[in-house]
């Protein structure tokens, strides 16, 4: 319904930018479950066990991060009008930066948006479809084809609104299970998060430097994870650019920004709770702590929980999924075939184009969905997605040097840096604990990355003759 309301006389502007109308408290409130993702939805609440609350110092520095793309990224997009934030790579280098950028953001997205579907297309296999004997296949294509259906024409000027009712039931799959786990163990909602705060679950600072949980660690690496993967992203960055103005765009990232600070600190209650409540009952904890959310809300409590459950995860699955799938379509769109400069194509033609590219996207994510299907290897999947994330490294060095210098470079060199960047990074944290006197490298190494990127376009710049 919203997809019909929304598409109506809708072209590739409203597609790919909304229009440029979107109101921007509710690109907020919708960018709070795209920011989130089904992965997250399962993986936050099963992490609390090994990392405790000190995943919230990551998240103060999303804070400061998303700081830092409204007061620097959102004003260089909005004063060049761009559609594809990679477009800005053109202009300040070249064509080889450009479509350097453009193209690992797509090769990062097409991985990691199967990955995190996978994840959740897995559960509701597992927890849902097997019971009716429905072939992983045939769920996958349910899912992607759900997505296609109602983004098809409306794009982005959809997903701005289809996304306040995804963030919506998430946000209340997370409540509602909270209050029946309070309700089954007989304990109030205050006695329950004073339990929390009694246990070693609480523990959010971590002092020891070398460990991934150092909390300065931690909170960098925050500051530089919102930069890349929300500010350099432009699966993030489509709903900001749809804002009517660069004052909507700055106060949707405030908001948004704040309100995922309440949010996180949400799911890791929900975590220790789940642990609480597991040790209380004799619950065995499972092996894979993804699981631990899915099998207490379908097993452990009353049906209605397992309903929540599996609504807040479809919910939080698509929020991201939707999103992901559109600015695939838009980058390549805009990125590779050109269709907002090329003046020899009609609207409608350009309309046809952008609707094969927007399938061709959907039927890559289900071949690569069950690639990983056939792999049925976690820690095969897992590295993939790692290495994918490595990608953003070079985007932080090619946006930094380029905001932040005024030097040329030699364009054609640089799909070389942005490889032998994350591949030496790559090499340093397989064998950091032997070089470097037991130091394992956390989510810092992503500025790490963006850093050799920036040398190495130091190396290449053009000397003034």
């Amino acid at each position: 319904m919203v997809s019909w309301i929304t598409s109506r006389k809708s072209d590739n502007e409203s597609f790919f930018v909304g229009n440029r109308v979107s109101p921007w408290y509710v690109v907020a409130y919708g960018m709070i479950g795209a920011s989130l993702s089904g992965v997250t939805f399962i993986s936050i609440p099963g992490d609390v066990r090994s990392t405790q609350f000190s995943y919230m110092l990551i998240v103060l520095g999303y804070l400061f991060g998303y700081i830092i793309i409204a007061r620097i990224l959102l004003p260089l997009y909005y004063s060049l009008k761009l559609t594809s934030i990679y477009s800005y790579l053109d202009q300040r280098f070249g064509f080889w930066s450009y479509k350097t950028g453009a193209f690992f953001f797509l090769v990062s997205r097409v991985i990691g948006a199967s990955f995190r579907m996978y994840l959740v297309v897995n559960v509701l296999q597992l927890f849902v479809f097997d019971a009716w004997n429905v072939p992983f296949g045939i769920t996958v294509i349910i899912f992607l084809g759900l997505i296609l259906l109602y983004t098809f024409k409306g794009g982005i000027k959809t997903i701005v609104w289809t996304d306040t009712i995804q963030t919506t039931f998430m946000l209340l799959a997370v409540i509602i299970s909270i209050f029946l786990i309070s309700k089954d163990l007989d304990i109030s909602i205050r006695g329950l998060v004073s339990s929390v705060f009694e246990s070693e679950y609480s523990k959010m600072i971590f002092t020891e430097w070398a460990g991934k949980k150092f909390f300065l660690k931690s909170f960098f690496s925050g500051i530089f994870i919102a930069i890349v993967m929300t500010g350099l992203d432009q699966d993030m960055m489509q709903k900001n650019l749809s804002c009517r103005n660069i004052k909507d765009a700055q106060k949707n990232m405030y908001w948004m920004a704040s309100s995922l600070v309440v949010v996180n600190f949400l799911f890791l209650m929900l975590g220790a709770i789940l642990y609480i409540f597991a040790a209380q009952k004799g619950i065995s904890v499972p092996e894979t702590t993804d699981d631990l959310f899915p099998s207490i809300a379908l097993r452990n409590l009353a049906p209605v929980a397992g309903i929540v459950f599996i609504i807040g995860l479809i919910a939080a699955a698509y929020s991201s999924a939707d999103s992901a799938l559109t600015s695939l379509t838009t980058s390549f769109s805009v990125d590779f075939l050109g269709l907002e400069k090329n003046t020899d194509l009609s609207k409608r033609k350009k309309i046809q184009l952008r609707y094969f590219v927007h399938i061709g996207f959907s039927v890559l994510l289900l071949g690569v969905i069950i690639f990983f299907r056939e792999i049925n290897d976690k820690s095969v999947i897992s590295q993939l997605f790692t290495i994918a994330g490595y990608t953003y490294g070079p985007l932080l060095g090619l946006f930094a040097f380029g905001l932040f210098t005024r030097l040329r470079i030699h364009d054609k060199w640089v799909p070389l840096v942005a490889v032998l960047s994350p591949l030496l990074c790559y090499i340093l944290s397989l064998n950091s604990k032997e070089w470097l006197n037991s130091y394992e490298f956390g989510f810092e190494l992503l500025i790490l990355n963006g850093i050799l990127t920036f040398l190495g376009l130091l190396l290449i710049h053009k000397r003034s003759t």
